[in-house]
């Protein structure tokens, strides 16, 4: 079925005068992001973004903050605690520390993004890709993904206005990342 990797958060697609553009591909892929400290030793908790959740068993390091400017930090502990990682990082030993980076994303350089199997993608290929239908319509970009419990859903933006196409193989039909096109069949209730 065709879907994104669908816990990254590489960021969106720009608008402007010119519609949707294709965004840049990014420099690093979100793998987590920090909620609240867990104790008085500087341990965050972290909600893990992605679909490899083992990687954060054997890290070493990984790089701190907003999408755009993230610092490298050094990983000096990892334990599971449930669906969460319990993260220790260099320089974060007190309650007050681990309660700064609250929010921020831990991210991974974009060399070191696992590869995907067929019919998967990240969210940055797929954002500013064209979409047409079986029968040649024009159904304009893709501007943003909505991550639902039951599927992806890939907002179009076109003539048609806002379309909303649930990431299911009844629908998408084709992505060829080399066109920058995605084939897709319109079933009855989405338009």
């Amino acid at each position: 079925m065709p879907q994104s990797s669908r816990r990254t958060e590489p960021g969106k697609g720009k608008r402007g005068s010119g519609g949707i553009t294709k965004p840049a591909e990014p420099r690093f892929i979100a793998i987590g992001r920090i909620g609240r400290p867990h104790g008085l030793r500087g341990e965050v908790v972290v909600r893990v973004l992605t679909d490899f959740p083992e990687r954060f068993d054997s890290m070493k390091e990984v790089y701190v903050g907003p999408a755009d400017s993230p610092q490298c930090r050094q990983v000096t502990g990892t334990r599971w605690h449930k669906d969460r990682v319990l993260l220790s990082l260099q320089g974060c030993d007190s309650r007050t520390s681990a309660e700064s980076l609250r929010g921020l994303l831990i991210q991974i350089p974009i060399e070191d993004a696992r590869q995907l199997h067929d019919n998967e993608y990240y969210p940055h290929q797929l954002l500013g890709m064209d979409v047409v239908t079986v029968d040649g319509e024009d159904l304009g970009r893709i501007g943003d993904i909505l991550y639902t419990n039951a599927n992806d859903v890939y907002v179009v933006v076109g003539p048609r206005g806002q379309t909303l196409l649930p990431a299911i193989t009844d629908v998408i039909q084709r992505v060829d990342l080399a066109e920058g096109r995605m084939i897709v069949t319109l079933i009855p209730g989405l338009v």
